[in-house]
């Protein structure tokens, strides 16, 4: 998902062009001082994406069976309102009032990063029910609470709790409508131009206009995913089946039909162009081709994403250094859904890469996993320092078949 991105380049050109940034990142959490908090991934400005780059990187840590530090964990969670809630970034040393401004996407991105790594479940518990407490009539939500819901933040907020095993399908309004309600309102009929993508939001009038971003996002949510997500076994080729009666998850193969028909022209998708810019040659957009080879390998369709994959390593592994812990969290989620090996991508070692950008992890292990193989545990908090069952049994599958590893740890985690 990119609507973190997507946020902080909308507010960079609003400074560009003299002009409001949106209402979504409008009054966003007080600016960091000079010098970033201990504990933080990444050198840059966290203001609009702290948590969500924190976030991302777990994630992708976690698959790689890399543990986090403790100080790297308790700063995420340092950032949690006592509601349960998350904001896109905030000084901590200061309680969360009426003028915070909550975000569901950093909520429900952190309540993930902490289900996956299987630390401060409680935490993640807390922030699921906040998510719950501000879900919108029609079955979605929004970037902020009350806000129109929209494809990427109803996605995202459904991986979170799914993650923390709640039954999406059971979060029902008075209408009856849940999240998949909301999501299936986004899709393009088949038949129809762009058939088979979602919007991100309806327009004026109530037409959707096809978003590759969002329709990433919407294939994870309506089969009722995370960001992590592996491989599912494969089904056949993807195809638009029509109809005004879907299943979400046959909605959600129209959106990966959508996706691979798209990246058959062309092995990457290329960036929206920005309000108020100046017509230009279109950019490839890594971010957003990435989330859509995870979106097609988690719906059974990784053989699909083959050729994108290869255009990401030959191409994206200087747009992920120079983006950060997020963009490098991307390609190591798309390296690991389809059995790419993140730990030389393109010649990088991008787990190496994504570890020197933040604190030490507490514990590593090699060789990388593939993602047929032992996934993230959603159980609950234990003392090890993050060494969960998904970890252990890892261990035992590669020391049986002969591969020796080092695995160091940094000792016992520290409870809040």
């Amino acid at each position: 998902m990119t609507v973190r991105r997507s946020a902080a380049a909308l507010a960079t050109t609003a400074v560009l062009l003299g002009v409001a940034a949106p209402a979504a990142v409008a009054a966003p959490s007080p600016s960091p001082s000079a010098d970033l908090p201990a504990g933080l991934y990444g050198t840059t400005d966290p203001t609009y994406d702290g948590v969500w780059r924190q976030s991302l990187a777990f994630l992708a840590q976690k698959i790689e069976y890399v543990t986090p530090s403790t100080q790297a964990v308790d700063w995420l969670v340092g950032q949690q309102c006592d509601s349960g809630a998350f904001t896109s970034y905030r000084d901590a040393s200061k309680p969360c009032d009426a003028s915070t401004v909550m975000d569901t996407n950093a909520t429900a991105v952190a309540v993930q990063a902490l289900v996956e790594i299987n630390q401060r479940r409680e935490d993640a518990n807390n922030g699921a029910d906040w998510l719950k407490s501000v879900q919108n009539e029609d079955g979605g939500w929004g970037y902020n609470p009350g806000s129109p819901s929209d494809a990427n933040s109803t996605s995202i907020v459904i991986g979170a709790l799914a993650r923390t095993g709640v039954p999406v399908n059971e979060l029902t309004t008075k209408d009856g409508s849940t999240p998949y309600t909301a999501l299936q309102s986004l899709a393009i009929a088949c038949g129809k131009k762009d058939g088979g993508a979602f919007a991100y939001q309806p327009g004026k009038k109530g037409e959707l206009t096809a978003n590759m971003d969002a329709t990433a996002a919407s294939v994870l949510g309506l089969m009722g995913k995370g960001i992590a997500s592996g491989t599912s076994n494969a089904v056949k080729d993807p195809s638009c089946t029509k109809g005004d009666d879907l299943s979400p998850e046959q909605s959600a193969q129209n959106g990966a039909s959508f996706l691979a028909d798209t990246l058959k022209k062309q092995p990457y998708l290329e960036q929206a162009p920005m309000p108020g810019a100046e017509e230009s040659k279109p950019q490839p957009d890594y971010g957003n081709t990435s989330d859509a080879v995870v979106a097609l390998a988690a719906s059974g369709h990784a053989d699909q994403a083959k050729a994108s994959v290869a255009w990401l390593q030959k191409n994206g592994t200087g747009w992920a250094k120079q983006g950060g812990p997020a963009a490098t969290a991307q390609l190591i989620l798309a390296a690991h859904a389809t059995g790419a090996d993140a730990r030389s991508f393109g010649g990088v070692d991008l787990v190496k890469q994504l570890n020197s950008m933040g604190p030490s992890p507490a514990a590593t292990a090699l060789p990388s996993p593939t993602p047929t193989g032992p996934q993230p545990s959603s159980g609950t908090d234990s003392d090890d320092g993050g060494l969960s069952l998904g970890w252990l049994i890892g261990i035992g599958l590669l020391a049986g078949t002969g591969i020796g590893f080092l695995l160091s740890m940094r000792g016992k985690k520290k409870q809040p």
